[in-house]
């Protein structure tokens, strides 16, 4: 009996904590979520889907077009016409050809033989629906970076609140010392001010960390595409202990996926240019038709004894002279083209830029982390001696709040100098395109 107690009794005590341990997101979680949940990703499906659909209409330019029509004409006042003399007599004759009522049903087939406007536009299929993938991939690596970004927005800032609200409990215990030391005469009560002064202003530091860890946890909510009222929980304590390593790589622009996009849309302007060109050739098709026809001056008749009939032929298209209107087109694509191609040049030097600045700048941000690391460590250490000399009387009050500022600096500096280095290191994937493997490996 004493076993199983004890046994509820450490369920009870440890399913807080392990339900919190559910509950808990790490960076993978939350942009695994956002991959599935965010509103541009399902945008993203919608336009892969209509890329397929305009390769299907694309196609559908060379299948049969098959069609049926039917009509029912009630000839009001039939045309008259004149037949010469020496037909009907020796005189000429007037005379009107038809029925009142005419009912005619039929059906027509046409097949493309030859229509190279058609085929080139046939060949764009594939690059369109490529485009569509690279639309969603750039998608998905816009939502990795922005979930990242505010992830460790909210995480460092989290940590930040951790080192006020600790900084604020020793500043209170000295506040307390000093209450007593001001209360029995043994200092003045402005250096008891003097120390008020910095536990308000720990105080206002924390509600201000409070207000923007809040605005960022907004923030990844909603790039998560996460209701804002289900709560979030973050928890990779090893982005604190452990710094992702820095691998040196060269720059290759094929792998980003804008370079792969413009190039995509060079291919396309490329294909439309020889559609244009492809006009000034001959269309060749082949059509059937099929038909009845009911000819009678009775109404009740008009769906009564239909006569059949039947064609097939035929038809060449050939464009001759259309007033420049196609040339001028040609030319339009021809400058669109030389035009992307120059961009595209001055995109590969643009990402290059992005890509050394973003070396620079995370070798550096590795530098201050590491330096800030060090700093804070050295001013707990001076603080805490700083604290015991005082207490012991043998420091002055002076010494000890400038201990404490300095160790405050000292963690600021090294929060803001870690919310750099991760952002460097985003920049650093997403100027390589490694976004994505980025995101594999976490």
């Amino acid at each position: 009996m004493k076993k199983r107690f004890f046994f509820k009794l450490f369920v009870m005590l440890a399913l807080p904590s392990l339900t919190q341990a559910q509950t808990a997101w790490s960076l993978k979680d939350c942009i695994d979520y956002g991959l599935k949940h965010f509103g541009t990703v399902r945008i993203a499906q919608y336009q892969k889907e209509n890329a397929r659909q305009q390769s299907r209409q694309a196609l559908a330019g060379y299948l049969p077009q098959i069609s049926g029509t039917g009509t029912l004409d009630d000839n009001l006042k039939l045309q008259m016409t004149t037949l010469p003399a020496g037909i009907l007599g020796p005189e000429p004759t007037r005379v009107a050809f038809g029925t009142k009522y005419q009912t005619n049903f039929s059906a027509s087939a046409e097949q493309v033989i030859f229509d190279q406007s058609l085929l080139t536009g046939i060949k764009a299929n594939k690059p369109n629906q490529q485009r569509a993938a690279l639309n969603e991939r750039q998608t998905q690596e816009e939502i990795i970076y922005q979930v990242s970004k505010n992830y460790y927005q909210v995480f460092v800032s989290q940590q930040q609140i951790s080192l006020l609200q600790d900084n604020l409990e020793k500043t209170q215990q000295v506040l307390n010392i000093l209450k007593l030391q001001r209360d029995n005469g043994v200092i003045q009560p402005v250096d008891y001010d003097r120390t008020d002064v910095t536990y308000n202003s720990n105080k206002s530091q924390l509600l201000l960390a409070k207000t923007n860890v809040t605005l960022a946890m907004n923030r990844l909510k909603y790039q998560m595409g996460l209701d804002q009222d289900q709560n979030l929980v973050l928890g990779d304590s090893i982005l604190l202990t452990q710094l992702p390593g820095i691998e040196q790589s060269q720059f290759d622009a094929k792998n980003l996926t804008s370079y792969q996009l413009n190039e995509n849309e060079l291919t396309l302007n490329r294909l439309d240019q020889e559609r244009i060109t492809a006009g000034y050739l001959p269309r060749l098709s082949f059509n059937a038709r099929y038909g009845q026809l009911a000819l009678t001056n009775e109404f009740g008749n008009a769906f009564k004894n239909f006569n059949g009939f039947s064609t097939i032929g035929l038809k060449l298209n050939i464009p001759i002279f259309d007033g420049f209107n196609r040339s001028a087109q040609i030319q339009q694509a021809k400058i669109k083209v030389v035009t992307q191609e120059e961009q595209q040049k001055m995109n590969v030097q643009s990402y290059r830029l992005a890509f050394n600045n973003s070396q620079s700048q995370i070798q550096q941000s590795q530098i201050n982390v590491e330096n800030d690391d060090r700093n804070v460590k050295l001013a707990r250490k001076v603080y805490d001696m700083t604290t015991l000399q005082y207490k012991q009387g043998t420091a002055p009050l002076t010494d000890l709040i400038n201990a404490e500022n300095s160790y405050r600096q000292a963690q600021t500096d090294y929060v803001n100098s870690l919310i750099n280095f991760y952002q460097a290191k985003l920049d650093l994937e997403q100027a390589q395109g490694t976004l994505l493997p980025f995101f594999n490996q976490l």
